[in-house]
């Protein structure tokens, strides 16, 4: 029995386009029939009026035969049936009663009487696209409706009435495996509100997509609006996760395949959506002036943020793109990437390590770089508290060698990717970029002053995190959730601020085609967001419950993190530049001599292996760096002891 089920199944998941065409030829049959009748007035026929319609048949279905050959009408499936299809049995039949009028024509001027009355041909060409058209949509309706008797209805609500929107609810309908049930169509434009697309009611987004989520017993909603502002999404979203509702979102057309919608294509939402912000404008111009035609070399090229660059330095057509990483794997990546979208960009790759002078010299020698994109540095909190060596090493000392070659070799422009850690430091990582940020601006006033004509610009960029970066707390996140839990955050009131890669990147480029040299560039990081709230989104979002079907649990603060990240330390404030997302912050000026001095000191230490006396080094260099849940704590003990006069116990070797 189930044997003979799964056999009428097949059959009827695609009829044979040569069944199709029988039936087709039927209904051509049936349609010559009922056009004698209504020429008739449903009377009874004579009996010469029956031979006339043997002859119409015989001469009205070869030409439809032939007809429905060249525009192969038969061979669409059934079940897929669309405005195509309705279109070819259109042309066919169209051709046909223009074929069969041409030769009535033909015959009445030679013999002077017509074959078939134009009366019939009319009727019949009326009748047959009905037929035609109504046995293709009744096999569909009937093939869903026995498809989809037995499987639970999905309510769902899409989001744009527009064309995507349309599509998407076809896209819908044709997938038997889930019994999707468009309730309703939402749109912000009120104009649509009370308009019907498919039997669907559109509603007003704005007013109406809360009641109808609460009345309409929603499961899902389908963002498919292709233009919608990120404001506006969060709120939808947000609405959706209020009421436990599954979003999912339509990729742009552009990204279809092959132009078309699958359901496939249709994914979840990700946090990524709630988080991003407007796409950011800029003066691309400017930017092709600083990169066009110029050997740019760019450090951590295979990390997320110097990949990033890369992608869209190529875009400005660069002379050459010196790709520089210590990762084999991922500078190989990259490359594959590159490749496989194309960039005519000339490139190369150099595996190097920042911090070995010698083959940097080399890099320098042979390509002449004219900007530097110094990506590369250690950034993981926890784990350079416990080797703050490598964060000298690295994010010192890796800055310091190129630096001094962007000099030596007369680039133009070295611009550093700082981090919102630099600011009141607390941790062994955000003073060592803070000092990497002092080098720099006192190397760039010292050189300027030497030579300005030729003098290297240095530009400091200084953000917060970044969605979707290498080690961040969502891919995290992400894994802790398909693995079952727990969550993990480090404490219930910290708080992060978030960018996406591609606007940190985009932004990189503007300040660096309009920074003069010496300055510190801050990005406008939107509002700080609770990393608790963050997580309980990406709980939501991935259709679980919290305390239910996964656990969230607060781990205690790591070595060296802080509750709140800060883009201003105390004695610094801004200046605004022409682009509002970008601003200039106004840092202590530093002499050079004197931060030579310093370092000198921090990299004796480095060579001696003596850490304690790197970590206060760098706090004699930076100030304002604390040391937060950190065994480095003391030093600060001691600081604030010396400043109150009183005695100071003897440090212990941190080694």
């Amino acid at each position: 029995m189930r044997k003979r089920t799964d056999v009428i199944q097949k059959f009827i998941y695609r009829l044979p386009k040569y069944l199709v065409l029988q039936v087709d030829v039927l209904i051509c049959l049936l349609s010559v029939l009922v056009a004698y009748f209504l020429r008739y007035n449903l009377e009874s026929l004579p009996t010469h009026v029956w031979i006339d319609i043997y002859t119409s048949i015989c001469v009205i279905c070869s030409v439809k035969l032939i007809s429905f050959f060249y525009f192969k009408s038969y061979t669409g499936i059934i079940r897929y049936t669309s405005v195509e299809d309705a279109k070819r049995i259109f042309y066919s039949l169209t051709s046909s009663f223009i074929a069969l009028s041409a030769i009535n024509l033909g015959l009445y001027l030679y013999f002077g009487h017509l074959l078939i009355p134009t009366s019939i041909l009319i009727i019949d060409f009326l009748a047959s696209t009905l037929f035609m058209a109504s046995f293709r949509i009744v096999a569909k309706i009937s093939y869903y409706e026995w498809q989809t008797q037995n499987v639970e209805k999905i309510n769902v609500i899409i989001y744009g009435a527009g064309q995507a929107g349309i599509i998407t609810k076809k896209t819908l309908d044709q997938d038997t495996s889930m019994n999707y049930n468009v309730v309703a169509f939402v749109d912000d434009k009120t104009s649509k509100s009370g308009g019907m697309i498919d039997g669907v009611t559109i509603y007003s987004a704005r007013k109406k997509l809360e009641e109808i989520i609460k009345t309409k017993n929603v499961e899902l909603v389908i963002i498919a609006i292709q233009k919608v502002s990120s404001e506006r999404k969060k709120k939808i979203i947000d609405t959706c996760l209020s009421y436990g509702v599954q979003i999912r979102n339509v990729p742009p057309v552009e990204k279809w395949i092959n132009g078309e919608l699958s359901l496939k294509q249709i994914k979840d939402v990700k946090i990524e959506d709630v988080l991003g912000r407007e796409a950011i404008s800029l003066d691309n111009t400017v930017i092709k002036e600083e990169l066009n035609k110029k050997r740019i070399l760019v450090t951590g090229a295979a990390g997320s943020i110097g990949s990033e660059l890369c992608r869209q330095i190529a875009h400005f057509s660069p002379s050459l793109l010196i790709m520089v990483d210590q990762s084999e794997s991922a500078l190989y990546d990259i490359d594959m990437e590159f490749q496989d979208q194309n960039f005519k960009c000339p490139r190369t790759l150099i595996l190097a390590d920042v911090r070995n002078m010698q083959k940097m010299e080399k890099v320098f020698e042979m390509y002449k770089p004219e900007v530097v994109f110094h990506a590369a540095a250690y950034k993981h909190v926890p784990v350079m508290e416990q080797n703050p060596s490598e964060a000298v090493h690295t994010n010192i000392l890796g800055t310091r060698i190129l630096a001094d070659l962007s000099i030596k070799h007369m680039t133009k422009k070295f611009i550093m990717i700082s981090t919102d850690k630099a600011v009141n430091p607390t941790s062994v990582m955000g003073a060592s970029k803070r000092v990497a940020e002092i080098y720099i601006q006192s190397l760039n006033s010292f050189s300027i002053d030497g030579n300005s004509e030729t003098s290297t610009r240095f530009i400091t960029t200084r953000f917060g995190n970044v969605l979707g970066s290498n080690g961040s707390v969502i891919p995290r996140f992400k894994k802790q959730i398909a693995e079952g839990g727990p969550i993990t955050v480090t404490h219930p009131e910290i708080t992060r601020y978030f960018m996406t890669i591609p606007e940190a990147s985009q932004l990189v480029l503007e300040a660096s085609a309009i920074g003069k040299g010496g300055e510190i560039f801050l990005f406008d990081m939107g509002e700080s967001i609770k990393i608790v709230d963050l997580a309980k989104k990406m709980i939501k979002l991935s259709g679980l419950i919290l305390g239910k079907d996964i656990q969230l649990v607060f781990s205690g603060l790591r070595p060296g993190e802080k509750l709140y990240e800060e883009l201003l330390n105390n004695e610094e404030n801004t200046l605004p530049t022409h682009h509002p997302k970008i601003m200039i912050a106004k840092v202590r000026h530093q002499e050079f001599n004197q931060v030579k001095e310093d370092m000198a000191k921090l990299m004796k230490y480095y060579d001696k292996g003596e850490e304690e006396r790197m970590v206060m080094q760098m706090k004699q260099m930076v100030p304002e760096y604390k040391s937060n849940n950190s065994v480095f704590e003391k030093f600060d003990e001691q600081k604030d002891k010396k400043a109150l006069n009183l005695p100071v116990q003897p440090t212990t070797s941190f080694i």
